[in-house]
């Protein structure tokens, strides 16, 4: 038997992934354990959305991921606090009007224990 450790890194990706799988699906249950209290949610239009918020607002509805592809993932991780910066495609839909965004995104994530939760995140257009 072979065992290969993933590095902190690696397994940051893919916590990463699965949290914006979780943003598609609408799965609040897990976006909830996924990220911070004071998550602060930042969109390239300047629109800011607390974890309330951004829970609130996906399960009324009122803002759907319909898409998020990553693209050129760097990650950089100093103790507990780790930024990840990547390329994103995403199609979301937001109060009923469906847009493709291009963008670049900045995500803190700060370790808790053995996992990785979301603080903060900003995009830009790109």
């Amino acid at each position: 038997m072979i065992v290969v450790a993933q590095t902190d890194s690696a397994k940051l990706v893919i916590t990463v992934k699965e949290f914006h799988q979780a943003l598609v699906n609408g799965n609040t249950v897990s976006i909830n354990q996924q990220t911070d209290k004071m998550l602060s949610y930042g969109h390239s239009n300047g629109w800011i959305e607390t974890k309330t918020e951004m829970i609130k607002h996906l399960e009324t509805g009122y803002m759907n991921y319909n898409s998020i592809k990553e693209d050129s993932i760097l990650v950089m991780i100093n103790g507990n606090v780790a930024n990840v910066r990547f390329v994103a495609d995403i199609n979301a839909t937001l109060n009923g009007t469906a847009g493709n965004f291009h963008l670049k995104v900045l995500e803190v994530w700060v370790r808790k224990g053995k996992r990785w939760v979301l603080f903060g995140r900003q995009a830009v257009r790109g």
